[in-house]
């Protein structure tokens, strides 16, 4: 899908926008502590890689689990909550430039009809939109320049059956024994209460793993 929209640097120049979709977060084998977001072109064969902490890389992966929610809100789930008291609303993300290899990013807001444009991490930004649902966009011109080309349609065919976001991919261990540990033993009512304790204790990936057997069961 691609918009026109003025770009944030050049008066009175229409460029177009392609819009993107988050496929996934994997660790960074570049980038010490670090992920790779990938986002990939709608209606297109092209992904935007782009290395992000791993604070961010967890909030993220959070906000598209559809099961899991933390017991307190993150500070990006805080920032929809106060949004979200004050009538502000997020209607569009657009990462609009790349300099030495770090993307720029803005937030589009509304408030009683008065957009707003604001300056933002492209990691924030993200993570913003996947809790405002807003769409997600970047200019042709940075995807030439950024974007990686999928080999061919079978393989972009491949990629976008992976629906299914996998938590452990982005949430580091901190419980390397119980998380290894078999659940057959357990019955769904005992793994329904430990998927409730992990979440409780803010232990996602074990309860991403809880998740999964529930599934698996059902």
């Amino acid at each position: 899908m691609k918009r026109l929209f003025f770009d944030f640097n050049t008066e009175s120049i229409l460029m177009s926008l392609v819009r993107l979709n988050i496929k996934g977060i994997s660790y960074s084998q570049t980038h010490t502590g670090a992920y790779a977001l990938v986002l990939s072109e709608v209606n297109g064969t092209r992904t935007l890689p782009i290395v992000i902490g791993a604070f961010e890389a967890q909030s993220i992966a959070i906000s598209l689990e559809k099961e899991i929610k933390p017991p307190r809100p993150l500070t990006h789930d805080l920032f929809k909550n106060f949004a979200d008291r004050f009538h502000i609303v997020i209607t569009q993300v657009i990462i609009h430039k790349l300099v030495d290899g770090i993307f720029y990013s803005s937030i589009i807001c509304k408030r009683d009809g008065i957009e707003e444009i604001i300056d933002t991490r492209t990691s924030d930004a993200i993570a913003l939109a996947t809790r405002f649902k807003a769409p997600i966009f970047t200019y042709e011109n940075i995807l030439d320049k950024a974007g990686v080309q999928l080999k061919d349609k079978e393989e972009k065919d491949r990629q976008l059956e992976a629906e299914e976001f996998e938590l452990p991919q982005v949430i580091e261990e901190q419980k390397p024994v119980e998380k290894k540990s078999s659940f057959h033993q357990y019955t769904l009512d005992d793994l329904q209460l430990k998927l409730n304790e992990a979440v409780a204790n803010e232990d996602y990936e074990l309860a991403a793993q809880l998740r999964d057997e529930i599934e698996q069961r059902s």
